[in-house]
């Protein structure tokens, strides 16, 4: 099955480096890693908010990076209702995207959810619209 739908950030909050981690211990690249949480709100097939830890590499000057993410959603997938978790990830050169990873976790689904599985793709239009698609299977 496939589900598509837009997204919208509600909530992006860095996160400070963990407690103990000394200046002697942080290493300074052209792409700094930093960590934020985020909420998201999906709309069409897709339907709920998501809680996610976002982990990322952007070298701002050439505009290149990396992210990786964990997600929660809570809502409704093609009509059911439930939870599951997302692992994404993707890589950039400005205005490009490849290296895309993204994955249900398996075994994470609750509900009509449950026993969820597959994968997608998320995606930004020219006007910043954010947008994914999720092929899954519920067995």
């Amino acid at each position: 099955m496939r589900a598509d739908a837009t997204f919208t950030v509600s909530d992006w909050t860095p996160a400070e480096p963990p407690a103990g981690v000394g200046e002697r211990t942080l290493v300074e690249t052209a792409a700094p890693i930093g960590l934020a949480h985020m909420v998201k709100t999906f709309d069409g097939d897709l339907s709920g908010h998501a809680t996610t830890w976002f982990l990322g590499a952007l070298n701002h000057a050439v505009g290149s990076g990396t992210y990786v993410a964990m997600e929660a959603f809570d809502g409704t997938l093609g009509g059911r209702r439930g939870t599951f978790a997302l692992a994404h990830g993707a890589s950039t050169h400005s205005e490009d995207r490849f290296d895309e990873y993204f994955t249900i976790v398996p075994g994470s689904g609750t509900g009509e959810l449950e026993g969820i599985r597959g994968g997608g793709s998320l995606s930004i239009d020219a006007d910043g619209t954010h947008r994914v698609v999720v092929e899954y299977e519920l067995g």
